[in-house]
């Protein structure tokens, strides 16, 4: 069984995660989204928020699961048998950061391999902490997230659903 890690912060999950990892269910026989602990400073969503929203998001597609993590992401993979790191790369200042990244995971951890999926053109323009951004600044991200995310995010600002 080929199984991938789709780690990240997913503060919070978008419609661009979302499409990463269908077109990962085409890879392998079973994905895990790992959102990683941690992150809370500056967040909008907790770590139990992250993964219940990326849970939910993804409740439709029967090979993915959604797991909270806060240890090396390279151990994490090791324990979940995975055989695979994906990450999305949206421009080539994605690349720069992923490449010396994939390099100290390579050495950590020589078994894993590190794949990355382009963003859709759709979603090149899509982050979480622009989606963060944005919101807090009025503008309503129905078309950028799912549409309980979009709640979810109206609620933490206290605007109506």
């Amino acid at each position: 069984m080929r199984i991938a890690v789709f780690p990240g912060g997913f503060d919070p999950c978008t419609n661009g995660h979302l499409d990463l990892v269908q077109r990962m269910t085409h890879l392998f026989d079973r994905v895990i989204v790992a959102v990683v602990k941690g992150r809370e400073k500056g967040s909008m969503f907790t770590w139990e928020e992250r993964v219940e929203l990326f849970r939910t998001a993804v409740e439709h597609m029967p090979n993915v699961e959604v797991e909270g993590f806060d240890e090396l992401v390279v151990e994490f993979a090791k324990r979940k048998g995975a055989v695979a790191m994906v990450r999305g790369i949206r421009a080539v200042s994605d690349f720069e950061a992923e490449f010396s990244m994939s390099l100290m995971n390579r050495k950590m951890a020589p078994h894993l391999e590190s794949v990355y999926l382009m963003t859709s053109q759709d979603f090149l323009y899509v982050s979480a902490s622009r989606i963060r951004e944005v919101s807090k600044l009025g503008y309503d991200v129905a078309d950028l997230v799912p549409p309980h995310v979009r709640a979810a995010i109206r609620q933490k600002l206290g605007l109506e659903a």
